[in-house]
């Protein structure tokens, strides 16, 4: 009798079938490359807007009373903090998602990028809404004088309040769900 191979059952095809399909899921995560690069586009547009707000800012920086340019200078802060909280976006989802970034080529790489795990990146994002968030409202506050909407400022600051909360909550859940410790990234 001759050693043959045993002929392919029904659980080998089976096998072959799942890898496939297992190696079709793992490739699908390319798919979200085009976002990112799609978010990265995004970022030139905050660089207009910043440069337009700046170039503004300039030109009646003479004329602007103070409120006006402490206004003109929470604008930037706020496009500023919205690009922050893209390429927060951007790094640790590419590298969480995606693939894998290698830093060895890049010296100024930030230490934090390739350290973001999901739970750090759902704090990052939601502690860069509350700063935006509180951005707006303090600039509701400094336009009361000119006869702001008092409703509109109870909705900014319970908008606010709903983000702190939640950020919060978030931040114990991860604590007492044991995530609280893989970030081991810096800010």
């Amino acid at each position: 009798m001759t050693d043959q191979p045993d002929p392919p059952t029904s659980s080998s095809a089976t096998k072959r079938v799942e890898r496939g399909f297992e190696t079709v899921l793992f490739n699908s995560r390319w798919l979200m490359a085009p976002f990112y690069f799609g978010l990265v586009i995004s970022l030139l547009v905050l660089l207009y807007k910043f440069v337009v707000l700046l170039a503004e800012l300039i030109l009646h920086a003479t004329l602007a009373k103070e409120s006006d340019i402490i206004l003109g200078v929470l604008s930037l802060i706020d496009v500023s903090l919205t690009g922050n909280l893209v390429l927060i976006v951007v790094f640790s989802g590419y590298e969480n998602f995606v693939s894998r970034i290698d830093p060895r080529d890049h010296p100024d790489w930030p230490e934090w990028m390739t350290k973001v795990d999901f739970a750090g990146l759902k704090q990052k994002l939601l502690a860069s809404i509350v700063a935006i968030s509180a951005i707006q409202v303090l600039k509701a506050f400094m336009n009361l004088d000119t006869g702001y909407d008092t409703t509109k400022l109870a909705w900014l600051v319970g908008i606010h309040l709903v983000f702190v909360v939640s950020t919060l909550i978030m931040a114990l859940s991860d604590r007492w769900g044991g995530h609280g410790s893989n970030d081991k990234g810096g800010h």
